[in-house]
């Protein structure tokens, strides 16, 4: 029997050595391709290669399966996503199929959560082949690719590359590893490079369109097949030699094979009536499994993992598809917009699930009776493909005027200032760009750059550019709705709940839903789970716009800008993790507090967290007793400003609303209580500890003091733990003085006068302002301090030299911002009630301070004479009051007189006791 392609070989292989100047593999590559295309053909099951997203593999998918009718359709798809196929009727494609996986066994446990999608678009072959599948009876459609156990199970061990993007808009897939039907495009990088720089396009789309796309999309099915799988084989000749990667391609080749001889021997289906659909790349297999041929040998297929799986849909969008696969911007939305054109023009019905939602709705065409007897020889499609021009259709001018007008419209919509002379400018410039590039009509990339030269001047006036207005001209970025039927029971259960909020929460826009909680008590359900919705989802997904969710508060009215139908990727995700809403956030809060980073810090928050939105009462005390384990566990204070606060706020919670204090609460302050006095000398002396988490831990010592000494604490140990401390830093000097001053080590008027020195000494004045940051922050341990903390920045302001004033002055500021924020409106309210209130006043203002001193007597005074005996006398009440508290009987002796021997228990009381009697005279005289 003569073969096929022997003429073409030939030819080929004489070509590449004429024109090579001395020994090279071109001709060997070429003959090695045209062997490829004749292997494919000669198969007897039928191989239908594609490309993913192509209009001209959609049509001609069309074509055979009317032609053909086969019985069975393989499909290149992971053979554990087939259950989710029916359920692509109940949404509205662009969607993608998922497996996701959270809980992992076998993987390491950091590449978790492991996922995978499959994206779908109507113009692809593979949904044809679906929707004929599975609305054709008879038909069987099986998936034959590896299962996504097997994708991770192949991947290297360091973790796979995640395929987000940076555009929230373009990420609606997530970090999930895409699988793409149909990979279609160059390994090397410098052979893509050549064929862009040589067919005068800027990115692969174009090139694909120009030379691919238009040639193919009236092609018979036989060029059709031989011309993809001779593409297939020269981009998989071309490969570098990446081993790890022609391994997988080569495993999944055969894992493919396998599965299909697997079902052939199974099913007793003839072949003829089988189609199995792959990407053009592994049409042009080379490995000895290939084929279904007797003796050929099956692969060895490797068990899944323990690893559970779960599925769902997950809507999808062209421009998520382009992002994840490294398309061109606007290159699905083109080849949309391609194949609405190329079906409407060969008047082919396309295949439809039925009840697919948001997809044209088309007559069904019954289909003709399949054409019996034995398949067609194989023939030379190629040899005449090759060496004739493609024929290539006349300038459309009734569209491309259309294009020119609409670009037009949009562009003046955005704020550029287009008019009529531009539209024609880009008609021309279309038609003068598509004569330069060997086109005979515009295609949409040269309509796209003939706008951009035309319309887009030196800025753009709103948030979309030229290019962008084009994309959405042709056809937009459609996003993909998942039904409601094709939900997961968690995400129904989220639209049931909210229901009675009136909102359509379906559609992809930001709706605004008001809430008012008094006059409608049944909407309270759907506030409550709202703000579980707002701590589980990301940013903009739920956002309040008016009402608070605290401890201890309670919004009458609220306001939400609700936006799930574009979230509704991370919606369904949750219903992979839990069946309701509660449920996980039982399960995120449990899995912090038990992560292996997890502090006190978190355990704290995670509790809040449970009382705001769960209200268990046995998981909020199972959270704060991890709390305490966490806290007597750590090494650091780094989070003491947190959990101070956060004990703080949750003490006043309990206390307010229940009896007693939980066990955990007294078991964390009596064990935060010995825990900080244990590190107080440490962190005094250790630089890398701020002086914030000191303060923060002296603040826990001494507000939560009376309730750690009724739990059986002992003070001594505070005590001791102060004395122990030796700090160096100024700062944190300060801050033991004012613990010295808390404990009644230190008295006030000792305090000051240290202060003083320290401004009277030329050698410390540099570092006074530390000083001074370090008693600011004291007013957390000991805010009956902070009239002296007046007094004091008082007397730095009026007293430092300018050159240390001033460079201090915005560190103060930052300082208070940062650090001791809740700390400013203490030293706000001391200062309104120290200093006048009125400019009138400040001339004549005397600070208390400075008054205290000039009253004070310079030396002890006798109680028999002087002002205070006039005072006492005139005003007996007091001192008659105080005697009889004492038991004791006044006697008074008229002010001048001299004291008799023997004076009274009163007067004896006053001598013995001078400070009390003058420190009472200099406030009334003040």
């Amino acid at each position: 029997m003569t073969e096929p392609f022997n003429a073409l070989r030939t030819q080929l292989v004489e070509a590449a050595t004429a024109f090579a100047a001395g020994p090279s593999a071109v001709p060997e590559i070429l003959a090695g391709i045209v062997d490829d295309v004749d292997r494919a053909l000669r198969e007897e099951l039928e191989i239908f290669p594609v490309c993913h997203h192509s209009p001209a593999s959609g049509l001609a998918m069309v074509r055979r399966l009317r032609e053909k009718q086969p019985k069975v359709i393989y499909l290149e798809l992971c053979e554990d996503l087939q259950p989710l196929l029916t359920e692509l009727r109940n949404c509205k494609l662009p969607v993608a199929l998922q497996a996701f996986a959270s809980e992992l066994d076998g993987f390491p446990k950091d590449w978790g959560p492991l996922s995978i999608v499959a994206p779908i678009t109507e113009a692809s072959a593979e949904y044809q082949a679906i929707a004929y599948a599975l609305d054709t009876p008879g038909v069987e459609l099986v998936l034959v690719d590896r299962s996504t156990d097997h994708v991770f199970q192949w991947e290297p061990q360091e973790k796979p590359a995640a395929a987000g993007s940076e555009d929230a808009e373009a990420d609606l897939h997530g970090d999930a590893v895409g699988i793409e039907i149909g990979d279609l495009r160059p390994r090397f990088a410098e052979l893509e490079e050549h064929l862009l720089h040589h067919g005068k396009v800027r990115h692969w789309s174009e090139w694909w369109d120009q030379y691919v796309e238009q040639p193919l999309a009236g092609a018979d099915h036989a060029t059709y097949r031989q011309v993809m799988v001779l593409i297939g084989s020269l981009f998989r000749r071309l490969s570098p030699p990446d081993a790890r990667r022609v391994r997988v391609d080569e495993d999944r080749e055969r894992y493919m094979w396998t599965r299909m001889r697997q079902h052939l021997a199974a099913s007793g289906v003839d072949k003829a009536d089988c189609l199995y659909v792959c990407g053009a790349f592994h049409a042009a297999s080379r490995v000895a499994e290939f084929g279904t041929a007797d003796g050929v040998t099956d692969f060895d297929i490797s068990a899944r993992t323990a690893t559970k799986w779960l599925y769902g849909l997950i809507p999808s969008s062209h421009s998520a598809i382009e992002a994840q696969f490294g398309l061109a911007s606007g290159s699905v939305s083109i080849a949309a917009a391609t194949w609405a054109k190329a079906v409407t023009r060969s008047r082919l019905t396309p295949f439809q699930l039925t009840g697919q939602q948001g997809t044209r709705k088309r007559a069904a065409k019954a289909l003709p009776a399949a054409a019996g007897g034995a398949a067609e020889p194989v023939a030379d499609r190629l040899s005449g493909f090759l060496a004739s021009p493609p024929a290539l259709d006349g300038l459309d001018e009734e569209e491309l005027l259309g294009w020119c007008v609409d670009i037009v419209r949009l562009a003046r919509r955005n704020g550029y200032l287009a008019s009529t002379a531009d539209a024609i400018a880009v008609f021309e410039t279309s038609i003068l760009l598509a004569g330069m590039r060997n086109r005979a009509r515009p295609t949409p990339y040269d309509f796209q750059d003939a706008a951009v030269t035309c319309i887009e001047k030196e800025t753009v006036p709103g948030r979309r550019d030229v290019r962008r207005l084009c994309e959405i001209l042709l056809g937009g970025d459609r996003i993909g709705q998942v039904g409601y039927d094709a939900l997961p029971p968690l995400a129904r259960d989220v639209y049931d709940r909210l229901a009675p909020i009136g909102l359509d929460l379906q559609r992809n826009t930001v709706q605004r839903a008001l809430l008012d909680l008094n006059a409608r008590p049944e909407l309270v359900p759907c506030s409550q789970l709202l703000w579980m919705l707002r701590y589980l989802l990301p940013d903009g997904a739920v956002r309040p716009i008016m009402g608070t969710r605290r401890l201890g508060e309670r919004s009458i009215q609220e306001s939400w800008d609700l936006a799930i139908g574009k979230h509704q990727r991370v919606v369904i995700e949750l219903g992979y993790e839990g069946v309701t809403v509660e449920q996980v956030v039982e399960q995120r809060l449990r899995r912090s507090v038990w992560a292996q980073d997890a502090t006190a810090a978190v355990a704290l928050r995670a509790v809040e967290d449970s009382i705001l939105f769960l209200g268990s009462r046995r998981f909020t005390d199972e959270l704060g007793a991890r709390a305490v384990e966490l806290l007597a566990a750590e090494r650091t204070v780094d989070d003491a400003p947190e959990v101070l606060r956060r004990i703080r706020r949750l003490l006043a919670h309990y206390r307010a609303t229940e009896p007693t204090l939980p066990a955990w609460c007294e078991s964390f302050v009596t064990a935060g209580y010995a825990h900080y006095c244990t590190l107080l000398p440490t962190v005094f002396v250790d630089d890398e500890t701020g002086v914030r988490q000191v303060a923060a831990m002296l603040g826990f010592l001494f507000t939560m003091e009376g309730l750690a000494l009724s739990l059986g604490c002992d003070r001594a140990q505070l005590e001791i733990a102060v004395r122990q401390s030796h700090p160096e830093s100024p700062a944190k000097v300060a801050l033991l003085w004012s613990a010295h001053h808390q404990l009644g080590l230190l008295p006030l008027p000792e305090l000051r006068a240290r202060c003083a020195a320290l401004l009277a000494n030329p050698l410390v004045v540099p570092s006074f302002p530390q000083y001074l940051s370090g008693f600011v922050q004291a007013l957390e341990p000991a805010p009956k301090l902070a009239p002296f903390v007046v007094e004091l920045i008082s007397n730095a302001f009026a007293k430092l030299p300018d050159p240390v004033l001033l460079p201090w002055l915005p560190t103060l500021i930052t300082t208070l911002r940062d650090q001791a924020g809740e700390l400013v409106p203490v030293l706000i309210r001391e200062a309104g009630r120290t200093f006048p209130g009125t400019l009138a006043a400040v001339d004549a203002f005397v600070p208390p301070w400075a008054s205290a001193k000039r009253a004070a007597p310079t030396s002890p005074a006798t109680p028999a004479s002087g002002p205070v005996p006039a005072f006492l006398s005139s005003h007996p009440a007091t001192t008659d009051a105080l005697a009889a508290l004492l038991g004791l009987a006044p006697a008074w002796q008229p002010v001048g007189e001299a004291q008799p021997p023997g004076s009274t228990a009163t007067r004896s009381l006053l001598t013995a006791h001078p400070a009390t009697t003058q420190a009472l005279a200099a406030l009334l005289t003040a």
